[in-house]
């Protein structure tokens, strides 16, 4: 699974931290996920692309290599 979180938090002008307290997580969660060391749960993915006003699918991308 490949994800925009960086990207998408950078256009946003929103830190690590910050996002980190809005979808209930720490920091690290935020670095892993931003390093693609991470997939996170569907809640997770939901309560992120919320933060963006996107769907999951707009912020997280299906690798089909990830079978």
């Amino acid at each position: 699974m490949i994800n925009r979180v960086k990207e998408l938090r950078m256009e946003h002008d929103i830190t690590q931290q910050e996002l980190a307290d809005k979808v209930g997580v720490s920091s690290r969660t935020i670095i892993s996920l931003e390093k693609q060391k991470y997939n996170p749960s569907v809640q997770l993915a939901y309560k992120i692309a919320s933060v963006f006003n996107l769907s999951i699918e707009e912020t997280f991308i299906f690798d089909e290599d990830d079978k």
